[in-house]
């Protein structure tokens, strides 16, 4: 069966941050059900411990994430939302609408996770322990879950109504092309940074596109994510 290519590099770091999210989802709800509840729940096994395995996955997620967003918003800037896709998904009965709507959900999901990993690093560690379930972070937090799931699932949907069992399947073969071979990644860095030049990040903000906004809000985001925590950590 024929499937898409997918660049190595892609499918490493996207897998990497699919599996520690699904994990991360997994282990917040545990958590919830272990110390809330109010919205319903399922009779798990109490286990105090499975808030720190939570913050864990939560934070290899956060860890591995920003390599996907500058690989999302550079070399796959394609399948994100373009400046025309919110014209052509007005026209449901145009021609490749399912695939600007793919490409809306994929730019949707970076947004999700940005929230979750946010609101998780604003968290307290001993809020849940100690019964403090009114704190906004915290709310703000289980929305963000709520977010990823319904997001998830529908990258999920999008990604096989536009490419079938095929484009799945492509996301976790293993075989590479030779440009793609692990024994070229460091020569490539070199190379890359070797062109690299202050005018690429210049030529990108002047660039009328809008797209470059919905980047640095990201970028802000996991920033402040990092700053704020570690504040709180000194304080």
């Amino acid at each position: 069966m024929w499937q898409p290519y997918q660049p190595l590099v892609l499918r490493i770091i996207h897998g990497l941050t699919a599996v520690f999210t699904i994990l991360a989802l997994l282990t917040a709800y545990w958590t919830y059900d272990v110390y809330d509840g109010r919205w319903g729940q399922i009779p798990l096994p109490k286990f105090d411990e499975i808030e720190g395995i939570h913050g864990t996955f939560g934070l290899w997620t956060l860890l591995i994430f920003p390599l996907l967003v500058f690989y999302a918003f550079h070399r796959g800037q394609k399948r994100l939302i373009q400046t025309n896709s919110w014209e052509k998904i007005t026209k449901i009965n145009q021609k490749g609408w399912w695939y600007h709507l793919h490409r809306l959900v994929n730019t949707i999901i970076l947004f999700s996770l940005t929230f979750a990993v946010f609101t998780g690093k604003m968290m307290d560690e001993k809020w849940l322990p100690n019964g403090e379930l009114n704190h906004g972070w915290y709310y703000g937090h289980l929305i963000a879950w709520l977010m990823l799931i319904i997001s998830l699932a529908f990258h999920l949907l999008m990604s096989a109504k536009v490419g079938g069992l095929p484009f799945l399947l492509s996301i976790i073969n293993w075989s590479y092309k030779s440009q793609d071979s692990p024994s070229k990644w460091k020569s490539q860095i070199k190379a890359y940074w070797s062109n690299f030049r202050l005018s690429l990040f210049k030529d990108w903000w002047i660039s009328s596109s809008w797209i470059k906004w919905l980047e640095l809000i990201i970028w802000i985001s996991l920033g402040a994510a990092w700053i704020i925590s570690l504040i709180k950590e000194i304080e």
